[in-house]
């Protein structure tokens, strides 16, 4: 039985083969915006790695992340590339999760954007999860954890969802 667990994107597969073991499935990301890259880099996140060194962010779940990308291809900042498990034409390995204070500074200087650009694209997402957000614990609401929203402009939010539903973002 697979079930989603509310406001988290995750999900859980119950498996009863001896009784019920929960056993959590992780999600990956399909496409990612590059942020930057180096043609001759070295990673940051797995020893001995060297090449086309991209610093992007995760379409989903907004991940920052390091990909090594195939020899010889042209990559733009912007530019949207496939990096599911199966099919990549660009990128050759997903080397792992960045921190944002292991990114470039070129690459801060980008994401404000990228991140607008996501956030457009998924218009409908976005603005559902603001207006279906629950407290978390009697102390912590969703919203919360969005940056540059604490407890008063989350009051505002709540009072003014609860006139009408945010349509726009």
């Amino acid at each position: 039985m697979s079930t989603s667990l509310p406001g988290t994107g995750s999900s859980r597969t119950l498996e009863s083969s001896s009784g019920i073991s929960p056993q959590a499935q992780r999600k990956y990301e399909e496409y990612a915006y590059v942020l930057d890259f180096t043609q001759r880099g070295k990673s940051t996140t797995v020893r001995g790695r060297e090449g086309i060194i991209i610093q992007s962010l995760g379409e989903e779940r907004l991940t920052l992340l390091e990909l090594l990308g195939v020899q010889n291809m042209n990559f733009e900042v912007g530019e949207r590339v496939y990096i599911g498990r199966e099919g990549r034409d660009k990128v050759m390995s997903v080397l792992g999760r960045l921190e944002y204070n292991e990114i470039s500074q070129s690459a801060k200087n980008e994401l404000p954007s990228i991140v607008w650009k996501i956030v457009v694209a998924n218009e409908k997402r976005f603005i559902d999860y603001v207006n279906m957000a629950q407290p978390l614990t009697p102390r912590v609401h969703a919203l919360e954890l969005i940056p540059g929203i604490g407890k008063t402009y989350m009051m505002t939010m709540i009072k003014e969802r609860k006139r009408t539903r945010h349509k726009k973002v």
